[in-house]
């Protein structure tokens, strides 16, 4: 991956999120180093346009990962 690509990643991104270059960047080096993200923050901060913007800048699937809450005490108790 060069600079150039790595500048039109970044200039797509930014025409939908404004306001987080920071991030933007951090991801990009993420993406550079061939590691994993993951975004964590409170509603309403834009993670998922971001994410969605990534991948159809980068021509990949989005999906979310919607952790399952630990079962309380009576439901595993269901389980066996």
């Amino acid at each position: 991956m060069n600079l150039e690509l790595l500048e039109t990643l970044q200039n797509n991104i930014s025409r939908v999120m404004i306001g987080n270059e920071r991030t933007l960047k951090l991801i990009l080096t993420a993406i550079l180093a061939k590691g994993h993200v993951l975004l964590e923050d409170v509603p309403g901060t834009g993670k998922t346009v971001l994410a969605k913007s990534l991948a159809k800048s980068v021509c990949a699937q989005f999906g979310r990962v919607h952790p399952r809450p630990a079962p309380v005490r009576r439901d595993r108790a269901k389980l066996f």
